[in-house]
């Protein structure tokens, strides 16, 4: 009796192992309430209310690479009026790198139309953890929450132009608000890494979907394979290293050189 029990409890433990996955491919949606923020009925029309965006994040027992899909140009949109509107989504990075073994996180950015890597740290987030669960594309998912502060990525740009020449002033210019949210994560142990969409990870398994500010914007796993291509899964090398410190002037320089070109009001918001 004791050795079938034996038996029986050492085929659990194989099949819970084998069950237990440590590299794949997941796809993701970003899905962001572009209209949450905005006060103003008329600076709605020009903007659709949801955002959508596809990303990829390839992964191992030592690194993952989180990087955006291919997608169609960004939207322009004019009211008839003289009032040109260029919208930016997003406003990261398009690709993040992360060795766990390392501790270091690499991410890939285009400021001016040059490219930058930004070398870092893995941060460590502080995730509370939850006994709720619920079910992600068949994969058991356990819950976590965490507390952050943020400001807003997405910027829109208008141009008032009369006889094509940019006469608004950018004396309305609005800094970006940073206010604390709530990140709730929810992520299964049946993938065995530390690994999740955008710069998040940390928890004990990989993330398959994320909601930030109630909501606002929800990244949720649409595809999950096995396997990964480790061809594909390699840190950027294509920009010049700048540490954050660096970036934030760099980001600054742009946005003052913007504001000061004339005819340029700029504005931040969403997630």
């Amino acid at each position: 009796m004791k050795i079938t029990t034996l038996l029986v409890a050492a085929c659990a433990f194989s099949t819970a192992t084998i069950a237990q996955t440590k590299e794949g491919t997941i796809v993701y949606e970003k899905k962001t309430n572009m209209h949450r923020r905005i006060t103003n009925e008329q600076m709605k029309a020009y903007i659709p209310e949801f955002s959508t965006s596809k990303h990829i994040l390839l992964f191992n027992e030592n690194s993952s690479l989180y990087k955006d899909m291919p997608q169609d140009e960004m939207p322009e949109t004019d009211n008839g009026g003289g009032v040109r509107m260029i919208m930016k989504f997003g406003g990261g990075s398009s690709e993040i790198y992360k060795n766990f073994g390392d501790k270091q996180e690499l991410k890939k950015t285009e400021i001016a139309e040059k490219e930058y890597i930004i070398v870092d740290s893995v941060k460590t987030q502080p995730w509370k953890l939850s006994n709720e669960t619920k079910t992600i594309l068949g994969y058991t998912c356990k819950k976590a929450t965490m507390q952050i502060k943020q400001r807003g990525t997405m910027s829109i740009s208008m141009f008032k132009s009369t006889d094509g020449v940019a006469t608004d002033s950018a004396k309305n210019k609005v800094a970006p608000k940073e206010e604390e949210v709530e990140v709730v994560a929810w992520y299964t142990e049946s993938l065995m890494s530390p690994v999740g969409p955008d710069i998040n990870s940390g928890l004990p398994g990989a993330i398959l979907e994320l909601d930030t500010n109630k909501s606002e914007t929800v990244i949720t796993a649409i595809e999950i394979k096995k396997e990964v291509s480790l061809k594909e899964l390699k840190a950027p090398t294509k920009g010049k290293r700048i540490t954050p410190d660096e970036h934030k002037k760099l980001v600054k320089q742009m946005m003052d050189n913007m504001q000061q070109g004339g005819g340029i009001r700029t504005m931040s918001f969403g997630n």
